[in-house]
């Protein structure tokens, strides 16, 4: 565990910003980033510039570390994306958002994302009263995403939704004394707070 909050910090110090991969270690004084704010290394006062695909790359990759997807997962929501109605771009972090992993967490359920999809993979989550294990499901309007009554995570959920780390973005609606929440609608890209410059990717995945 030690050795994974050291690499998720330096992860963010390389980027320069709060990825938020450490769920309640992000907002205290043990951050890495509000402790050393610059990339890790030898050299990491002395940053050299980035190219116009360096600066592409590293917001397709930030994207990947915010939601904790694979190159080869993050590929297919591109496609996903292109298919779709609208700005490509915004189309990716909409699907990204309706992950049942993120929405978990978006929820408060869990501290961070990495715990959410660890959660739903062990079988404690269930959609409209059926267990759903995949962390990569697309959530749905009008989807009641609910910890399973007899799941072993109560008191840790019930502490999770009751430390008040984020706001509950618009589209989605927790009940705190059942632990569930509804899909009200679908997110809109000023409900999807991440420091990530979308278009940066749509022009990565054109060339």
């Amino acid at each position: 565990m030690a050795r994974y909050r050291a690499a998720a910090c330096r992860q963010c110090r390389r980027e320069g910003i709060k990825l938020f991969l450490k769920g309640s270690r992000c907002f205290g004084e043990k951050c890495g980033i509000e402790r050393r704010n610059y990339p890790p290394g030898q050299h990491g006062l002395s940053r050299v510039k980035l190219t116009n695909y360096g600066i592409q790359l590293r917001e397709k990759q930030k994207a990947k570390r915010i939601y904790g997807v694979l190159e080869s997962q993050f590929r297919r929501y591109f496609a996903m994306a292109e298919r779709e109605r609208g700005g490509t771009g915004e189309n990716l972090l909409k699907l990204l958002e309706r992950r049942l992993d993120n929405v978990v967490f978006r929820l408060g359920m869990a501290a961070s994302r990495r715990e959410a999809r660890q959660m739903v993979g062990h079988g404690h989550i269930q959609i409209n009263g059926r267990k759903v294990s995949i962390p990569s499901y697309i959530v749905k309007v009008g989807e009641v995403v609910q910890l399973r009554p007899t799941s072993k995570m109560q008191e840790r959920v019930a502490d999770n939704l009751g430390a008040g780390r984020g706001q509950i973005p618009a589209w989605l609606e927790v009940d705190s004394n059942e632990k569930k929440g509804t899909v009200r609608g679908l997110p809109i890209r000023e409900d999807i707070q991440i420091p990530v410059q979308e278009q940066m990717i749509v022009e990565l995945f054109s060339k």
